[in-house]
């Protein structure tokens, strides 16, 4: 080899020759190497790391409490891969990456899965690199921990819509615990950094050949046959087939990946159950770092470079039940599977012995004012307080603050209780806000649309039918600007784009196209997925046309509905028998507002349980100096029309007031 890696020229014309492995070591250097980064970026990596290191003396002198004593404190350590010293050393002494792995075996996450990622939140808020995955790749497997049989195999439309309902389900909770931490005096940094992957990532452009020479060579079968879930499912269990056999090394995969990135993300956080799956990983890295190939990308082995994790404790109620299951159902965090209303009645039934240790693992209350809670709770346990405290904090991390403040206030009796089906955003409002994370938590991410509708029509209209635009107008403009976005492999054309890859999660902007080219974005010839803004998600699930027209559903746009005949009529008596001649864009503005009422009529409702007054602003006269943005969609289609905004506004302070039922076409 090393002769051929020679230079060669069998004359003067003759080509520069190099060995291809020779080469790939060449190239691999060159990319290792950092792009050119601004000299204020620089500086203020340098601050930051000025700032940690002072912070890191002052905990070594114990005058600032330590982060890794913050989660023992509070609960969240079961069992610890590495020493206790080793960890709170590395801890203090640098700003390691930590993350959580999530397969997508679900529609949802259920509250089981907030402890561990509530470990995570809290190494966020001092300061740590907090990463959650998703496992698009290794849900097609599934972990086999603890189970005696495998699991039923996934179709392609199920994996997809469970990494999609999870992914946004993740990027919600983000944002409400960056709410949080505002909340409680934890003021954002620069150096504050969280992500959101997806193992599909690297396992789609990663060849096979190279995981198994790199992982497998490195790893002996007599340990990983010890392992106690591979004992049990060869002797009590169905066996075991050789994907869930090598589930641990692909979860070590990952690992190996982000700690070998720049990231360098070192912990692992992982459920009770979790500690056999980390152990491996862990001796998975240690090895393919101690034989990395690359000179360039060679760690050394010292505590900086050490990969460490652990578990927090498996919850179970005073019936010894899994905590997150209520009468052999989880508890989920989508209020379309539980409504905000039983989310927080499961926390109001925990027992009194239970609810302090669950103060300290599901909420960012300080311990001081658990003690508190506690004390005011042993003084009178008729009221509950520590049950409410425990309740509100989690509604508030799933759902945000309004809809915790709401909720509380049902149960404390302040008002009837709403029905068990939460109130649905049906249709995007045309400007969308940074609030706009919240408000999406109440819009309905799957839905069913027929198979004439997908097929046969245009994507402005699926936009529309879907609820992502408020008319086909709005649509429109949207697929023109590239507002909106379907589920399929990026930069391709739509009449040949392949779709997205199987257990990836990859957007392209959507453009006006041929209705039959719609099919090559379907997921197992029924899935489709949208987007409109960062928020706003449909799971579209094709179905028959005898099957809807057996739902008795409709969507908007659906023809012979008569849903415009139901609002012309409605205008008309709100106009004291007039018809004024509404337009159809005019009527799509009305039905749009009509579609957020519901949602802002509970956000005005205030703690006190009294209701504001619920009045349209005044309509806003647009000046150079006014932002447009401010716009509502009566102000734009019926600005300097008199008579039909009086006639729109007196029928939707009716439907705002409950004494119409909302204009739809069932």
């Amino acid at each position: 080899m090393a002769s051929r890696a020679l230079l060669a020229r069998g004359s003067n014309n003759a080509p520069l020759r190099i060995c291809r492995q020779c080469l790939l070591l060449r190239h691999a250097a060159r990319a290792s190497q950092s792009r050119s980064i601004a000299t204020r970026v620089l500086q203020k990596r340098a601050a930051a790391e000025k700032a940690w290191n002072e912070k890191a003396q002052l905990i070594k002198y114990g005058k600032a409490p330590h982060p890794w004593d913050i989660l023992k404190e509070r609960g969240y350590v079961k069992d610890i891969a590495g020493t206790d010293q080793q960890i709170a050393e590395l801890m203090r002494t640098k700003r390691i990456g930590a993350y959580v792995g999530i397969d997508p075996t679900a529609p949802s996450l259920h509250v089981g899965h907030l402890v561990p990622l509530m470990a995570l939140y809290w190494m966020y808020v001092h300061g740590y690199r907090a990463h959650a995955v998703i496992g698009g790749a290794t849900a097609k497997i599934g972990d086999p921990t603890d189970r005696l049989q495998s699991r039923e195999p996934m179709t392609r439309a199920t994996v997809a819509t469970n990494i999609t309902k999870t992914h946004y389900q993740l990027k919600r909770l983000w944002a409400n615990v960056d709410n949080q931490a505002r909340r409680f005096g934890y003021e954002k940094e620069w150096a504050w950094e969280r992500a959101l992957f997806n193992n599909s990532m690297w396992y789609n452009n990663t060849p096979f050949i190279e995981v198994v020479q790199r992982l497998f060579k490195g790893l002996r079968l007599g340990p990983l046959l010890s392992r106690e879930t591979v004992k049990r499912r060869m002797t009590e269990g169905d066996g075991m087939s050789l994907d869930e056999f090598v589930y641990p090394l692909l979860q070590a995969w990952d690992w190996w990946h982000m700690f070998s990135s720049p990231k360098q993300i070192q912990m692992q956080i992982g459920g009770s159950d979790q500690y056999g799956n980390i152990i491996s990983g862990i001796e998975a890295i240690k090895y393919m770092r101690n034989h990395e190939p690359n000179p360039n990308r060679r760690k050394s082995d010292d505590l900086f470079n050490t990969p460490v994790g652990f578990t927090v404790p498996l919850l179970t109620d005073s019936s010894g039940a899994k905590f997150g299951k209520s009468a052999g159902n989880a508890v989920w965090l989508d209020q379309f599977m539980t409504s905000t209303f039983d989310l927080y009645a499961y926390f109001m039934r925990r027992p009194d012995a239970d609810v302090e240790n669950l103060l300290k693992l599901f909420t960012f209350l300080p311990l001081e004012r658990i003690k508190e809670i506690m004390e005011e709770q042993n003084r009178d346990s008729s009221k509950r307080p520590a049950q409410h405290a425990l309740a509100f904090e989690v509604v508030a991390l799933v759902h945000g603050v309004a809809e915790a403040t709401a909720t509380q206030a049902q149960h404390r009796g302040l008002y009837s209780r709403r029905e068990d089906a939460p109130q649905e955003l049906r249709i995007v409002p045309n400007e969308l806000h940074a609030k706009d994370v919240n408000m999406a938590s109440a819009f309905r991410v799957d839905i069913q649309l027929p198979e004439s509708c997908v097929m046969h029509n245009s994507i402005a209209s699926i936009l529309y039918a879907a609820g992502l635009a408020p008319s086909k107008t709005e649509a429109n403009r949207l697929t023109k600007q590239q507002g909106a976005y379907i589920g399929g492999a990026p930069g391709q054309p739509s009449a040949s784009n392949k779709g997205m890859s199987y257990g990836d999660l990859t957007f392209t902007p959507v453009k006006t196209w041929f209705p039959e080219d719609t099919k090559n974005f379907l997921i197992d010839g029924k899935l489709l997925i949208l987007r409109r803004g960062k928020h706003f998600i449909r799971v579209v699930e094709m179905v028959s046309d005898e099957e809807w027209e057996a739902s008795g559903k409709t969507y908007p746009g659906e023809p012979y509905k008569g849903e415009m005949r139901q609002l012309r009529q409605a205008l008309k008596d709100a106009a004291g028998g007039r018809d004024l001649g509404f337009k159809a864009s005019e009527l799509q503005a009305i039905l749009s507002e009509q579609s957020t009422i519901d949602f802002h009529k509970r956000l005005e409702e205030d703690k006190s349980g009294e209701k504001r007054q619920l009045t349209f602003l005044e309509r806003r006269r647009l000046g150079r100096k006014t932002n447009a943005q401010h716009k509502t969609p009566i102000d734009r289609y019926l600005a300097n029309k008199p008579a039909k905004e009086a006639a729109a506004r007196k029928l939707l302070q009716a439907r705002r007031r409950g004494e119409i039922p909302e204009i739809s076409g069932d």
